[in-house]
């Protein structure tokens, strides 16, 4: 029988989510008041919550649907930052400082449902309730956390080690156990999987079949499965803690 995710990831020592939903840090009762001050939006595929450059004036709440955030360099570069799903809350707190502008844009890829929460209201919830803050800044710190992470990834691995790294992350919100390892319930191209790390599909491409010809991954259906994850670890010089 397949293992659920929240079991999985009891299971296996992972490096932190790339994709933590806030409703794992709000009580139900906080949770009950953030939902209170949204307006509920329907959002067709293909369109955009926001843009790079733009203003963040509101936070976006996903009751239903997949976004995904991009940024691009200079150059011209894209790069693939997070893949958000329902429970996940996107935009920017810069807390009661000036203005703040997002340095990414979030693309809806999957007709999606969310909850639009203006920041000046979201203030008024913080001034207010003293619990609900001290659960909501505890989710800021772990996205901070969680950004860290994959700047780790940029600054210190090598292809192989970012692309270990990330197939690692992926398994604490998309993994499900299966008789031939974990499988990544999500289906993503080799170019979403470059566009993680900054590289190629073609470099992702001759990554994962020297992976296949080693037992370490296979491909089912356009989806992962993790053989030998312990690999994976090895590859990317997991030791056990954060980075």
């Amino acid at each position: 029988m397949a293992m659920s995710i929240q079991e999985l990831n009891s299971e296996i020592p992972h490096i932190e989510s790339i994709n933590e939903s806030i409703d794992q840090f709000l009580s139900e009762e906080n949770l009950n008041k953030l939902q209170s001050i949204m307006r509920i939006r329907k959002v067709g595929a293909g369109t955009h919550l926001f843009w790079d450059g733009e203003e963040a004036k509101e936070m976006y709440y996903i009751k239903s649907g997949r976004v995904k955030l991009r940024a691009s360099s200079e150059a011209g570069k894209d790069f693939l930052l997070s893949i958000k799903e329902k429970g996940s809350l996107i935009g920017e707190f810069g807390g009661f400082t000036e203005s703040l502008y997002y340095n990414y844009r979030a693309d809806v890829e999957e007709a999606a449902e969310i909850g639009i929460i203006h920041i000046n209201d979201l203030k008024k919830l913080l001034y207010q309730f003293g619990n609900f803050a001290v659960e909501f800044m505890s989710w800021i710190g772990w996205t901070q956390r969680i950004m860290q992470n994959k700047l780790y990834d940029f600054l210190f691995f090598d292809k192989q080690g970012a692309l270990a790294s990330t197939l690692i992350k992926l398994t604490t919100t998309h993994g499900v156990k299966c008789k031939d390892g974990i499988l990544l319930a999500i289906e993503l191209t080799n170019k979403d999987l470059g566009d993680f790390i900054g590289t190629t599909r073609e470099s992702v491409n001759r990554i994962l079949n020297s992976w296949k010809r080693e037992g370490i991954v296979e491909m089912y259906d356009h989806k992962v499965v993790i053989t030998r994850i312990n690999c994976l670890y090895e590859i990317c010089d997991y030791s056990g803690g954060v980075h």
